[in-house]
């Protein structure tokens, strides 16, 4: 999506935001209407995929932690065996 690059994540939610409100506030023509929801769906897109990108980030950090984690140095928790 062309878009992704040029706006950032809370600048797309924002204008979504706006787009909704427009459409709910209603008195627009057919066309204004669909040229609306049009932008709302890629701006909705642009949202997942930086939904999506964060998310993989986060799971590879934490996986990154976990494997860098030495178990020998772990103390036990409650209920957990030492062996």
């Amino acid at each position: 999506m062309a878009d992704r690059e040029a706006l950032s994540y809370e600048q797309a939610r924002d204008e979504l935001t706006s787009v909704v409100k427009r459409l709910e506030a209603g008195g627009l023509s057919l066309e204004q209407s669909l040229d609306l929801w049009e932008r709302g769906e890629r701006l909705a897109g642009i949202c997942a995929e930086w939904l999506e990108g964060a998310r993989a980030r986060l799971t590879a950090a934490m996986a990154a932690h976990d494997a860098a984690e030495d178990p020998a140095d772990r103390e036990p928790k409650n209920g957990d065996t030492p062996f």
